[in-house]
């Protein structure tokens, strides 16, 4: 049996096989660039070459992706786009015409055009990750997928992505209080969270497919460090490249959280944050109003000296802290924390059976031996 998670951001995308016959130490996993740098290397490439750029497939994440085809536009250099492609830019097709240069095309003008560099937009790419594991002998051919990556959700317009965004995490914290609330089987991902339902679109695999939100993810899986797990309450925090989320969690499940842009705040600024949240006086408007996402408070009670958990691959920004963070390492690597926390939530909402068991058997430390025997 293998299971597959991706958790795919936007430096890096991480992958982890499971094989539950192995220790989760022995299973398969990659480091690779993130499908938005790759694209936005592409792009790169062809403004510096003076060729035009045709982008299709479907909305995946955007950043270093956008900038790219951003300076190639600037460059007077033709940037064609299909629709569904644009959106990984703006949901607002006109705003993407209109401030970034790119010419909307049809599906049918888009094969019509010539002497263009085509790049499909994806942010889930299987045959490729095949390729990448076949290379090192190892055939894939998974029993069940997950891919996390990081969704605004479509906002309606005028209507702040941000504000949307966090009216999305209250509903799924007010409707199941826990972080696998945030995972789903693809079928059953809100029409609202169009970038999961791009993944599910791209996706085209025999296997169950799982989607799920980054964040939570990173969090759920550093979980699965036995030192830091050992606390009942506590504040959890992912510095991302893009985004930094950080949950109070306590026995009973989320206490509260906040997420803010990572290259916003510093950390002063993220320790005054922590400290309002574990204190329960952190307003959504104070983040809202700094040019973050925003804060959820659902208990108030002081939260006296938590211990700090951390992961992400920016964690660097709490280093000497006077938190004293912890710096968890589930399975003993951070950069997999998502793939692990992609695995716990699988194992929540898939139908019960081998699959789940799998995963549960393999988080709980029972895979048992080395790849060679």
């Amino acid at each position: 049996m293998q299971i597959l998670t991706v958790d795919i951001g936007t430096g890096t995308q991480d992958v982890f096989l499971l094989d539950p016959a192995l220790d989760m130490e022995n299973g398969f996993k990659l480091v690779a660039p993130s499908p938005t740098m790759m694209v936005r290397q592409r792009i790169g490439a062809a403004t510096a070459r003076g060729e035009p750029v045709l982008l299709t497939g479907v909305m995946m994440g955007g950043g270093p992706s956008q900038w790219a085809a951003r300076d190639h536009a600037r460059a007077k250099l033709p940037l064609y786009a299909t629709p569904d492609a644009a959106r990984t830019f703006n949901d607002d097709l006109d705003y993407v015409q209109r401030e970034m240069g790119v010419r909307l095309v049809s599906d049918d003008e888009a094969r019509a055009l010539r002497n263009v560099l085509t790049i499909e937009l994806k942010d889930f790419d299987l045959p490729a990750l095949a390729a990448a594991f076949a290379t090192f002998g190892v055939a894939l051919a998974p029993n069940a997928v997950g891919v996390a990556v990081f969704d605004h959700g479509d906002s309606p317009p005028g209507y702040s992505d941000r504000q949307f965004r966090f009216d999305y995490l209250d509903s799924r914290i007010r409707a199941a209080n826990r972080l696998s609330a945030f995972a789903y089987v693809a079928a059953d991902a809100p029409p609202s969270l169009t970038r999961l339902r791009a993944v599910a679109a791209s996706y085209s695999g025999e296997a169950p497919l799982v989607v799920m939100d980054t964040a939570p993810a990173a969090v759920l899986g550093a979980t699965f460090d036995p030192v830091a797990a050992a606390h009942p309450r506590a504040i959890w925090c992912n510095v991302g490249n893009f985004h930094t989320l950080a949950f109070r969690l306590g026995p009973g499940g989320i206490e509260g959280v906040f997420e803010h842009h990572t290259g916003e705040i510093d950390l002063p600024r993220l320790e005054g944050l922590i400290d309002r949240l574990a204190d329960g006086t952190l307003t959504h408007a104070e983040v809202f109003g700094d040019m973050g996402h925003g804060a959820l408070i659902y208990s108030t009670e002081p939260l006296a000296a938590p211990p700090l958990i951390v992961t992400g691959p920016r964690r660097s920004l709490l280093r000497g802290s006077r938190h004293a963070p912890y710096f968890a390492a589930p399975f003993g690597d951070m950069m997999l924390a998502g793939c692990f926390g992609l695995l716990a939530a699988m194992a929540d909402v898939l139908p019960g059976g081998p699959i789940a068991d799998a995963i549960r058997a393999g988080l709980a430390g029972k895979g048992g031996r080395p790849p060679w025997e």
